[in-house]
Formats: C-alpha cells, structure tokens, sequence
C-alpha cells in the first residue's frame, strides 16, 4: 500500500518532468513509488565525497548518518534519519 502524500508527490513530479521537459524528475516519480524494500539508503559519506559546498542534492530514498558532511548542502531525500538530519544542519545546510 502507497502512501497518498507519496502518490500526490509522485503525480506532480510527473507533471514538472513533462512541463519543463526534464526528465530527472520522472525517474525521481519512478523510485518514489518504488516498495520500500526496493529504495535506496546513501551514507552522508558518499554525499560528502560526491558534493561540493552549496550543492543541491536529491536522494530518492534515506540519507543516514553514517560519516561527516564537510560542507553546506541542500538536501531533498524521501527519508532521513535523525543524526543525519542533525549532522547537515550542524555544517550549514538545509
């Protein structure tokens, strides 16, 4: 069973993917409706290594705390967990 919020996210993605002609949201609208089981989970480690300062990131599935961020980001993920959350805001970002 599908969340409804995930389902209006979904949705709306799909329209943004085909009004602005880009098609990164339509794949984030595929991994949304992904069985959770399915989703990925990426460690702040791997987003620090890949990232630089004031970069815009998207995860389509948990951000964990595993690691340091070294830098400010913002970040947009479908899930995330708490010292990861704490961690970002404690280097700047959002």
């Amino acid at each position: 069973m599908t969340n409804q919020v995930i389902l209006q996210m979904a949705k709306d993605l799909k329209k943004a993917s085909k009004k602005n002609d880009a098609p990164i949201w339509g794949k984030l609208a595929e991994y949304a409706l992904k069985p959770s089981q399915a989703k990925i989970a990426v460690n702040l480690k791997r987003i620090d290594q890949y990232t630089k300062e004031n970069d815009i990131v998207a995860v389509p599935g948990k951000v964990l705390g595993t690691g340091n961020i070294s830098h400010k980001i913002s970040l947009y993920s479908f899930s995330i967990s708490n010292s990861a959350a704490t961690k970002i805001l404690d280097a700047g970002g959002k």
